[in-house]
């Protein structure tokens, strides 16, 4: 009698392919979740707009970072999965699943199912809860098991923002690049449009209304992405003796014209270029797998951008991929689930 453990990553296309970069951006950006607008206008948005114009010029950025083995966030999940299975033994049946493409959500929740697990933990691979993402993936989940006429007991992982283990992992990865001989540090986070953040107050009193509403985790903003990404942040600044005023926190990725969360990551590398600044180190903490958000928008687009301005160089800071200390951290996630 085996526990069950689903691990759920963002996902990836199949190849760099225009045609696949298309089919994956049209399943991701259809979720009522990621595009919170009317049907009607999310169709026609996406599939009238973004997906084909977008496709190509997308699929030119997979290119730059697909390798032998395939995508980077596809690799690095496989991996992170079979070390997983490593540490936890025949005590535990482990799946893994993309909540676009493949494999997806359902096919691992049938071999979860047809293993006959005594209970399922879903633990969705995003630090920070944000309705886009973790809601996403809890959202399919429950959709597909309340159409079984038997139901496990089965858990969600909301977040893991502040995991010890996490934050350590992270620092260590920075710490490899001697983060004194920078300039400047930013921890640049996945963005999100303002109304999303709206929506998810529900006191409806305290989010973009309440002076520096995200600096401090409070009951009004337990769940609050960006409150979250601020906590994350600080953790990582205070394992690694960096000062506030040396680093600045922003979001990255901004999709439309609509106001996203600020400060905007493109902007902030800009501004810093302006003001002489010529080394910066990135951490990318929404991320625990290297993707094309890391390599391809920080290392590449960012780094030639703060270059044309007068900057010298961007490092980013790998993210958590297969390292042992972020396996540690899952396994003491999955058992402390239990």
């Amino acid at each position: 009698m085996k526990k069950g453990v689903l691990i759920v990553n963002l996902g990836t296309p199949d190849s760099p392919k225009t045609a696949d970069v298309r089919k994956y951006l049209g399943e991701f950006l259809m979720d009522e979740r990621v595009i919170d607008i009317n049907a009607f206008s999310r169709t026609l948005l996406i599939k009238g707009i973004i997906v084909p114009f977008r496709g190509p010029k997308s699929a030119k950025s997979y290119k730059e970072i697909w390798t032998e083995e395939g995508s980077p966030l596809m690799v690095y999940t496989l991996k992170t999965t079979e070390l997983l299975k490593q540490r936890l033994g025949d005590e535990y049946h482990v799946e893994m699943a993309m909540r676009y493409q493949s494999p997806s959500v359902q096919s691992a929740l049938d071999k979860l199912r047809a293993a006959q697990v005594t209970s399922i933990q879903v633990i969705p691979l995003f630090p920070q809860y944000a309705s886009a993402s973790t809601g996403s993936v809890q959202q399919k989940v429950m959709e597909i098991v309340s159409k079984w006429q038997t139901i496990p007991s089965i858990s969600f992982l909301n977040s893991f923002y502040d995991n010890e283990q996490v934050i350590e992992a992270f620092a260590q990865n920075g710490a490899k690049h001697n983060p004194e001989t920078y300039d400047h540090i930013l921890f640049s986070f996945h963005g999100l449009p303002q109304r999303q953040m709206k929506k998810a107050d529900e006191t409806k009193q305290h989010c973009l209304k309440v002076a520096n509403c995200c600096e401090t985790i409070t009951g009004a903003n337990r769940f609050c992405y960006s409150a979250q990404c601020h906590a994350t942040a600080k953790l990582i600044a205070e394992k690694l003796n960096i000062p506030k005023e040396k680093y600045t926190l922003t979001f990255q990725s901004r999709l439309g014209r609509d106001p996203w969360m600020q400060p905007y990551t493109s902007e902030v590398v800009a501004e810093m270029a302006k003001k002489g600044v010529k080394k910066m180190l990135v951490f990318c903490p929404a991320f625990v797998a290297d993707c094309l958000e890391t390599v391809f928008e920080i290392s590449v687009e960012y780094n030639e951008e703060f270059i044309a301005l007068g900057g010298e160089h961007i490092q980013l800071v790998e993210s958590l991929n297969d390292s042992p200390l972020w396996i540690d951290a899952l396994e003491g996630i999955v058992k402390k689930g239990f």
